[in-house]
């Protein structure tokens, strides 16, 4: 008989698997120097490899996210970290770049299921006051999964191979996918003592999220730093070993290593602040996002003009540190902006936003940047210049949030509505 998880447990699992999840995605980061090298490519076609994943990922997440609100949870789960399991061991056997870029759409389609639903299922286990929290810990999975992969593609590409990179990061999805399966759905609403009464969406209940001013301001702010944070995980090793001469497994390392104890520590730093500054401002996730982002622009743009290898990269891991302490709040700010019954269609439309106009482009346009400029450095350039952006959308949040005039979320009946 199938039984219930406790929030802990749902928590623990769903954050392990987010590890994988992550591991799985940046894994090609710390291969792309001799990847490019086996199969004879451009800086622009190695940019081309992440818009094949990005593709499959937010061209997905939107059907995701609307059986996510509608269909078993698990199951959407289960199936989503096979497929993304199976792509990324049949990267490591792609015979050509058509073929490659083929086996990168799959991994973007398993993930898209994972990153739309997960959340939701985390938010309907824990109440407000910790939600955040609790959402922290899952995107704890962010930093410590992609600096598991940068290690684990710099150690397995020096000793075996790139190819086998892959696989041994895949394999263990393989079976990692049944872990969900015996326990019961986690139900809807539970959170907010509406289980067993909330009201499936229809299409135009989904397509009310973009009535909300203030997810416009979120989603649009996360957009320009997920360009950034795109772009600069693709490149980052490649920048270090190109414009500084560091070895490619050294910049593996050091990459890991940052975005490890940058991105662990950032993470539940900025989340778990921004929780207890909650209680006296109602504008702390907003402004932490907003304070946060805009003091790492100065970081960026000093990392990619100094011709210090010391500089850069102490300027890097403070950039990578203050980014991510913007992890937990957002994401808990998509959650809540939204009715409770949409939450998994309103992950989608953010991620979908995130990726067309996001990191989609963001490795691609730096690649062809550095091959008409001839210089990595200078195409770089744009990434912090992105950030401002993000920083001025989010702090405009924040100003809108103390003005009061963010809208509230109400219920009526069994139906969750949210007045604007």
């Amino acid at each position: 008989m199938n039984r219930n998880l406790t929030p802990f447990w749902t928590l623990f699992i769903l954050t392990g698997l987010n590890l994988f999840n992550y591991l799985d995605r940046f894994v090609l980061s710390g291969v792309v120097e001799p990847l490019k090298k086996d199969f004879g490519l451009t800086d622009g076609q190695a940019g081309t490899i992440n818009t094949a994943f990005m593709l499959g990922y937010f061209l997905t997440a939107p059907l995701f996210g609307y059986l996510g609100d509608r269909a078993s949870r698990k199951w959407l789960i289960a199936g989503g970290i096979l497929v993304w399991s199976v792509g990324t061991v049949l990267t490591g056997a792609a015979v050509s770049f058509a073929t490659l870029l083929l086996f990168r759409v799959l991994i973007g389609v398993g993930e898209a299921s994972y990153a739309t639903i997960s959340p939701g299922v985390i938010s309907d286990a824990y109440p407000s006051r910790t939600r955040n929290n609790a959402l922290t810990i899952f995107y704890v999975a962010i930093p410590v999964g992609a600096a598991l992969g940068y290690v684990l593609g710099g150690f397995v590409e020096a000793h075996f191979g790139w190819r086998y990179a892959f696989i041994w990061a895949g394999v263990p999805g393989l079976l990692l996918a049944l872990s969900l399966l015996p326990f019961r759905d986690q139900p809807r609403g539970q959170s907010e003592g509406l289980e067993g009464a909330m009201e499936q969406p229809g299409l135009r209940d989904v397509l009310h999220i973009l009535r909300l001013p203030d997810f416009h301001f979120i989603a649009w702010g996360y957009t320009a730093y997920t360009f950034a944070m795109g772009g600069f995980a693709y490149w980052g090793p490649a920048y270090l070993n190109r414009v500084h001469g560091v070895p490619n497994k050294t910049a593996d390392f050091f990459f890991g290593l940052v975005t490890a104890a940058a991105g662990l520590v950032g993470t539940f730093a900025g989340g778990f602040a921004a929780t207890a500054w909650r209680k006296r401002n109602p504008a702390a996730y907003a402004l932490t996002l907003g304070c946060s982002t805009l003091l790492a622009v100065p970081a960026g743009f000093a990392a990619f003009i100094t011709n210090n290898t010391g500089v850069c990269m102490a300027c890097l891991a403070t950039a990578i540190f203050l980014l991510f302490l913007s992890t937990g709040p957002i994401n808990t700010l998509i959650v809540e902006s939204v009715p409770v019954n949409l939450r998994a269609s309103a992950m989608a439309i953010s991620i979908f936003m995130i990726h067309l106009f996001g990191d989609l482009w963001s490795a691609k346009i730096v690649g062809h940047l550095s091959d008409h400029w001839q210089s990595l450095q200078r195409a770089a350039l744009i990434l912090p210049g992105a950030l401002v952006l993000a920083a001025a959308l989010w702090l405009a949040l924040a100003a809108r949030t103390r003005s009061g005039r963010v809208g509230l979320v109400t219920t009526d009946g069994a139906r969750v509505v949210r007045n604007t």
